[in-house]
């Protein structure tokens, strides 16, 4: 695991070591073991390493045998082993045993398309020397990210956006479209950041510059759910089983521990199992708790540790955590709406004490129709037998009401047909309520584009049955921009890996061929995942009643957390931006005092204006240290300490 950056001067001028240092300074946490660089013609090329794999030669960049292609990767590659062999027995030499190195090889083989050929989880930059042609591409499921840029004559990219930050010439401007979308969705959209002119290369995608051109994106990876009815359910469960256990065999490959996050629900149960079985040591497990029961997992965690023989680590969750949420909020690099963002940042810190890597259940929901919502949508789809004209009535009845009003939100979502039903009961701020809470001029840019505007296309276009269009929906946007990201950065924050077997992707591949009723039958979850899982976990897990991992935030911000909260949504910094209408966040906190679920609305706000004071109030100060550098090959390959 490291976190990647670089840079192609357009014009050929010199890319400073001084500069590649600084950013790579800003994401010490990445790669706190060592750092590396390559310099060239007008090319820059930095990284700084967490040591997982081949530990002592694997010091990147690496190179192919003249040194004309080099090579920096962030994430693991798990068929590197399979295909270093194909390639030694095609005549590659290789100088030292990581998984990176098969990158330069594969893509002598075969240019770009050296993508298709990797099980992993990556995001990497190649630079051909020869053609003067920058590769960058990320995973199929966006499980590793990767920001970059245009400005002053130069393109940058880096794993983190606080990195691109240190170029002088990049500009710290909001992206309104992508201020709006977060508002509305938790996160900001697959391909751009909350600044303006930072974008992210999506899941699935490459990026190709050739010095002095233009980047060229492209898809190189998609998914379907396209059922297949060819086989029963006996033959899907015993396929399924077979790839979960390949897959967290293969996720456990380290020179290093490897743990697991549990929180004793059927997706992290499952991978602790089947670690357990491939383990030759009791295997290290790592679980959050709460004092508020309604929010605790931490006593099934415990259950499914004893029955697989696990090193369990736990940690309660207090609401005394105003000392944490700055470093919470510079480590997720983007305002972000998922409270849950903490309880991974405390677990991961618990992990880390003990462990480099760790093993997650993340995905199991997408796949497998575990989240609620699919429950919901199921029942709900009944509402459209009832006549249009009635149920447009409820709606403007539902208007009518006045914020905060019982049975308001239910009229107005009853009133509404399929994809737009879905979407509002996902949305974070509707866009009534949105219209209250922008102000002056930033109301007029961010209320004129539409959030869900790509998710209407989606679901406009989507062939199939109705829950498999909302679960690749959500394997698209919800997955990529929340889950993987609260994951990643939470993690990295601790300098811990963090693996995730369920989106291998063939085992999604295989998943998007399950019909939709075996996933989702008569409104249980999961159903084929459970039956693949019978004689693996107790029955008491398998059937156990899922359990979003959510904080007590509204009995904190009714508590301890109320001074803190009322202090930063009222303080003048606040105030000054004029994004927000100070009367509405004024209601807002009246309505959460009364009782009214609020608690995400007021935590976004609360990420958004620290990450403000962090991010546009002041400039990122990096870490500096020595530095590993490649210099460019003249004409051979040249390695100086």
């Amino acid at each position: 695991m490291c976190g990647i950056a670089g840079i192609v001067s357009h014009d050929k001028k010199p890319v400073g070591l001084e500069e590649l240092r600084s950013m790579c300074g800003a994401m010490v946490r990445r790669g706190p073991d060592e750092d590396g660089f390559y310099l060239g013609d007008g090319i820059g090329l930095g990284m700084r390493r967490l040591s997982i794999i081949d530990i002592q030669t694997g010091r990147q960049p690496l190179h192919n045998e003249d040194g004309t292609l080099q090579v920096i990767l962030n994430g693991e590659i798990y068929n590197y082993r399979q295909l270093r062999r194909e390639l030694e027995g095609r005549g590659h030499r290789f100088y030292s045993n990581a998984d990176t190195e098969v990158l330069v090889h594969l893509y002598e083989e075969s240019g770009d398309d050296c993508v298709q050929r990797l099980r992993g989880m990556f995001t990497f930059a190649l630079w051909d020397e020869r053609r003067r042609r920058l590769l960058l591409a990320r995973d199929r499921l966006g499980i590793k990210p990767l920001y970059y840029t245009e400005a002053g004559g130069r393109f940058a990219f880096a794993s983190e956006l606080k990195v691109l930050l240190q170029l002088p010439e990049v500009p710290r401007e909001l992206n309104w479209e992508s201020v709006g979308h977060l508002f509305a969705a938790l996160s900001t959209p697959a391909a751009e950041s909350i600044l303006a002119g930072i974008h992210k290369l999506e899941p699935g995608h490459r990026l190709s510059l050739e010095q002095g051109g233009r980047p060229q994106v492209s898809r190189y990876w998609d998914v379907r759910f396209e059922p297949d009815y060819s086989h029963d359910e006996a033959y899907f469960a015993e396929g399924l089983r077979a790839l979960l256990e390949e897959s967290v065999a293969l996720h456990m490959v380290s020179d290093v521990p490897v743990g697991a996050f549990l929180s004793g629900g059927l997706d992290s149960s499952t991978v602790t199992a089947l670690m357990a079985r491939h383990s030759a040591r009791p295997v290290k497990t790592f679980s959050i708790g709460f004092q508020e029961q309604a929010y605790d997992e931490a006593p099934y965690a415990r259950r499914v540790a004893a029955q697989f023989g696990t090193e369990h680590f736990e940690l309660t969750l207090h609401p005394d955590i105003e000392r944490s949420l700055a470093d919470i909020i510079w480590c997720l690099d983007e305002p972000f709406g998922d409270s849950s963002a903490i309880p991974t940042y405390m677990v991961s810190k618990l992990a880390a004490e003990e462990v480099k890597v760790v093993l997650s259940g993340d995905g199991g929901d997408e796949l497998f129709a575990g989240y609620e919502k699919y429950q919901v949508e199921a029942r709900e789809r009944r509402y459209e037998s009832v006549p249009l004209p009635l149920r447009r009535l409820m709606g403007y009845v539902g208007d009518r009401l006045p914020e905060g009003a019982k049975g308001r939100n239910f009229l107005r979502h009853f009133s509404l047909n399929g994809t737009q039903r879905y979407l509002d009961a996902v949305t974070l701020f509707r866009e009534d309520q949105r219209q209250r809470l922008f102000t002056g001029e930033a109301a007029r840019m961010i209320l004129a584009s539409d959030p869900w505007g790509e998710a209407g296309t989606f679901f406009a276009g989507a062939k199939g049955d109705w829950l498999s269009a909302l679960q690749l929906w959500d394997m698209k946007s919800y997955l990529p921009l929340d889950i993987l990201t609260k994951v990643d950065r939470m993690s990295m924050a601790h300098s811990l890996e963090t693996r995730v077997p369920l989106l291998d992707h063939k085992l999604v591949e295989f998943a998007a061929t399950i019909p939709p009723e075996f996933r989702l039958r008569d409104g249980e979850s999961k159903s084929i995942f459970k039956r693949a899982m019978r004689g693996t976990l107790p029955d008491e897990i398998i059937e156990r009643r899922k359990h979003g991992f959510a904080v007590p935030l509204g009995a904190w911000f009714r508590g301890k957390l109320t001074g803190f909260m009322h202090d930063l949504l009222r303080s003048e910094s606040s105030r000054s931006r004029g994004i927000f209408s100070p009367g509405y966040v004024e209601q807002l906190l009246a309505m959460h005092r009364r009782g009214r679920a609020y608690d995400l609305q007021l935590w976004t706000l609360i990420s958004f204006e620290l990450w403000c004071r962090a991010f546009l109030d002041k400039a990122p100060e990096p870490i500096q240290e020595p530095a590993y550098i490649a210099r460019s090959p003249t004409p051979a390959h040249a390695i100086t300490n």
